[in-house]
Formats: structure tokens, sequence, C-alpha cells
């Protein structure tokens, strides 16, 4: 079997079974991560079927870029230092990881600044883990508020990075509470659309729970070398 066709296969099979699990939430979108995964290969993606893309640093972003399918839909999903935001402006879509102030004001300056606007995702903190990026549970109300009034950026949901663990069971509580808290913000007015929550390991859980994106990398490229 060629690269492409098992990369096809794989990608094809989890995209069923997401769309199974989610059941009367209406379907995922596979975000493949991208990690140390070079430009041919993830461009073999495109032609598996793959549409959105996540990398997480910015100068392998950076490196990668020139080569890259433009018809990628191009998020950034790791953690974003201020002095990095102006290399990603013109190159990505959706910044999945603002998770404090500074970082929303960064962003919105620049896309003032360059008269666009940026999707972005608000990280969230659910578990706790000091280790992690994302917004405190007691900061994400004021962290949102400020948000929504930036003229430069267009909140379009959360995302979690969830703990790592054996048994994704173990943490179902954590991903409903994800989806409790963007219900609430799309009950009280905001037109969010995308709940990015779930990897390789408790995709399925993410998904049953009410995820609309997953981050898959390992399920689809296989482990990191």
């Amino acid at each position: 079997m060629s690269e492409l066709q098992g990369l096809k296969e794989r990608f094809a099979w989890y995209q069923d079974r997401l769309n199974d699990a989610s059941g009367r939430f209406g379907g995922v979108t596979i975000c493949a991560a991208t990690k140390t995964q070079p430009a041919e290969t993830v461009n073999a993606a495109y032609e598996a079927g793959v549409r959105v893309i996540g990398e997480n640093r910015v100068q392998e972003l950076l490196q990668k870029f020139p080569a890259l399918n433009r018809d990628f839909s191009l998020h950034f999903i790791g953690q974003l230092q201020l002095n990095k935001v102006k290399y990603l402006m013109d190159k990505v879509s959706v910044v999945q990881s603002v998770d404090r102030p500074e970082l929303a004001r960064a962003i919105n300056a620049r896309c003032l600044r360059e008269e666009r606007r940026m999707d972005v995702l608000i990280e969230v903190s659910v578990a706790g883990e000091a280790n992690k990026g994302g917004v405190a549970l007691d900061g994400l109300n004021a962290l949102l508020r400020e948000a929504y009034a930036m003229e430069g950026l267009r909140v379009r949901g959360l995302m979690a990075v969830m703990p790592a663990c054996g048994d994704a069971e173990e943490i179902r509580g954590l991903f409903r509470k994800m989806r409790t808290l963007f219900e609430r913000e799309r009950d009280g007015g905001h037109a969010l659309d995308c709940l990015s929550m779930g990897m390789t390991h408790d995709c399925f859980v993410a998904a049953e729970e009410g995820a609309t994106m997953v981050r898959l990398g390992t399920a689809l490229f296989g482990a990191r070398q």
C-alpha cells in the first residue's frame, strides 16, 4: 500500500467514526496536527482528503509554509509568544490558542494595523494543568468579554488540550464541561461555531461530548520520529 493510500484510508476511517460518535452534534472536522511532518507529507494529506491542518511551532510553520498547498486552512494550535504574532498574520486562518488578554491584544493590534480580522479560539485550561496553556476557568469570562469587543478578532469558539490519560473515559467530564461553556456562550448570543478538543487517544469521547473539531496527528501520520 502506498503512503498516500494508507493516509487516505486512515483519514476516511477516523472521519466516518467521528461523525458517527458525534451523533446529535452534527459531525466533526479533523484538523491534522502536522508537527514534525515534512511539507510533502502534509501536502499528501490534502490528496487524502484533509482540508484543515494545525501547526504547533512558529519556526517550523515558517520553514514549511513556502512549500505547503495554499488550499489548506492553516491553523496555529500551539502556545504563542507575543513577539511571534507578526509572523503568522498572513499565513494562518485561525489562531486556536488565544489564552490571555495580552495575546488577544497583540493579535488585535496587528489586525487593525493591517486592516483585517483574525478568527480565533479561546483556549481554556479546563483541567487547570499548570504546564499547559489555556486561560483558567475563573479568568475565562473576562477574556471572552475583552476578545468579543476587539474589532480585529472574530471569536469563533473554544479550544482545550486535555490531560494525558490511559482511558479517555476518565476525562469525559472535562469534555462535557467544555461543551457546557461553549453552549453558554452561544446561548448568550455569540455566534460560535467551533469547539476544538480531543486528539488521537481521546477523539471519540470528545466527539460524543460535542467537539466540532479534533486535532489528529498520530492517528493519521503514525508516531513522531
